[in-house]
């Protein structure tokens, strides 16, 4: 072995002890206490330290939000409104000759510069008090949102499948009765009526209740809306969604009014009738269309009613008016950029009772409570003009024709 190799195997030998060394002083291991027995006897816990710590071993771990989650929040849906929610003269082209002008003021007042209308009908007689901004009240109609309920639960009533009391489940351990329901505007209630009734019986009561057909006596202009004649698609969501929200169908403010004048006079189904002169004020008779079959189920959804104003979505009819009692239902949706807002009601008072209707359509300020608000500063301005007084006996006389179907 040359001189040159041994050196190189010195070095090489000299390198791998120093590599071992090094190596071995870091793998070593202190296993004396950090601090003495004494200093750990010394060391006490703040007992409000030691609260906290155990609230936030308790507390869950704040999720992070990932990037995926953050660009989904940042992208969550707003619905736009393109509708104008107010008007600068609602009133025009409104013939007035055979209204009542205390009615139609309070109307006026009630509903200011909101694009909607206001109907008042008389629920002995069919006859319409006022109807504000006719050329809406009298259109093809709109969506009816949440106020085709009364004509689920009318229907779900006639049929036995349901009373005011029975609870109906609406997932997991989440039950709710009619009452309820109605006052709250419960969706997964009415779709589960809908889908239980089946399209085609609850066709046959809508039908029964006025929707599909003119609900007034020769009155100029007045549309029949639409009622589909087959159930709409899974995807929009079936007979559900037509007995939630009253998807796919078209209703106009009088079919509503119309129903729920039936309702509060006991099941008779009159022909709207407008007057439009002093001569037809007159000589007006009431014209029977029908006798609906719905006696014993009024105080069925009467607490839903009442409930819906009392506690439930109608409740801002109480900023203006608790004088009298009112029932009433409201509907609120949208499509195409227009947001309609719904409230059918009637006046129960000791002197007789008025059907007033709201219909508002146009953007984010248009819903079904406000419609209900603007119904109840009507029956204040109704009730500061002595409406709700009692009359002379022979003002209050109404005489029916012989009925027509």
């Amino acid at each position: 072995m040359t001189a040159q190799v041994r050196r190189f195997t010195r070095l090489f030998v000299v390198a791998i002890i120093v590599l071992f060394v090094q190596y071995a002083i870091a793998a070593t291991i202190n296993t004396r206490p950090l601090t003495s027995t004494h200093s750990k006897r010394s060391v006490k816990e703040n007992p409000h330290a030691r609260r906290h710590l155990r609230h936030l071993a308790r507390r869950r771990p704040a999720r992070r939000r990932t990037v995926a989650a953050s660009r989904y929040h940042r992208r969550r849906y707003v619905e736009r409104f393109s509708a104008k929610s107010y008007s600068d003269d609602v009133t025009d082209g409104d013939i007035t000759a055979g209204e009542d002008p205390v009615v139609r003021q309070a109307a006026v007042d009630a509903l200011g510069n909101m694009n909607g209308t206001v109907l008042a009908i008389q629920p002995t007689s069919g006859r319409i008090l006022a109807m504000i901004n006719q050329k809406l009240a009298l259109s093809s109609g709109a969506q009816p949102c949440s106020t085709i309920k009364l004509s689920v639960a009318l229907g779900a009533l006639s049929e036995g499948i349901i009373t005011k009391e029975t609870q109906v489940r609406l997932g997991g351990r989440s039950h709710m009765n009619l009452t309820l329901a109605l006052a709250h505007s419960n969706n997964a209630y009415f779709e589960a009526l809908g889908r239980q009734l089946g399209f085609e019986k609850v066709a046959h009561y809508a039908h029964l209740y006025g929707l599909g057909e003119l609900a007034g006596y020769h009155i100029a202009g007045e549309k029949p809306g639409v009622y589909p004649e087959e159930e709409i698609s899974a995807k929009l969501g079936g007979v559900g969604k037509m007995c939630s929200f009253g998807e796919g169908i078209s209703m106009t403010p009088l079919q509503l009014g119309s129903l729920v004048t039936a309702i509060a006079n006991g099941g008779t189904m009159y022909y709207l009738q407008h007057p439009t002169t002093a001569a037809e004020v007159a000589n007006f008779q009431p014209i029977v269309k029908r006798h609906l079959n719905i006696a014993g189920m009024i105080p069925e959804i009467s607490d839903g009613m009442a409930g819906a104003v009392e506690y439930g979505t109608a409740r801002r009819v109480l900023i203006n008016f608790q004088q009298e009692e009112v029932l009433g239902k409201t509907g609120t949706c949208s499509r195409a950029g227009t947001r309609f807002g719904w409230f059918a009601s009637y006046a129960n008072t000791s002197v007789g009772r008025v059907v007033v209707v709201v219909f508002l359509e146009g953007g984010r300020p248009t819903f079904g409570p406000k419609a209900a608000e603007i119904a109840g500063r009507m029956y204040r301005n109704l009730y500061d003009h002595d409406f709700f007084a009692e009359k002379p006996a022979a003002e209050d006389e109404v005489h029916d024709t012989s009925s027509t179907n």
